[in-house]
């Protein structure tokens, strides 16, 4: 048998059971079928709330969690006269905002 090298990419992981590579969005592994965790993100669901329900018009949330480019439209639309605010306000509240990432907080 000739040895093998395992690499993977910026966007891969290793499986935390088999030891398989596999995306890091992957919540089971193809291989061994064991469920492995998403990375959550580094910033705190609940200063992202606050900013988005005192500044959410501002887009002061977006910049918090590094989505720069919608912060910006954000600042200039006024949160898209709150209703972008207000969605995503609801988003956060129900766990599907993510960060630049695609992390859950």
């Amino acid at each position: 048998m000739s040895e093998q090298t395992l690499t993977k990419q910026a966007d891969e992981k290793f499986c935390s059971s088999c030891g398989a590579i596999i995306k890091i969005i992957a919540e089971i592994c193809p291989k061994c079928g064991v469920r492995n965790a998403r990375p959550t993100a580094s910033k705190n669901k609940t200063t992202v709330l606050l900013l988005c329900l005192f500044l959410g018009c501002f887009g002061v949330h977006r910049f918090y969690v590094g989505k720069t480019g919608s912060g910006i439209a954000q600042l200039f639309t006024l949160g898209g006269i709150g209703i972008w605010a207000l969605i995503d306000l609801v988003m956060i509240i129900t766990d599907k905002f993510t960060d630049a990432n695609g992390n859950t907080l």
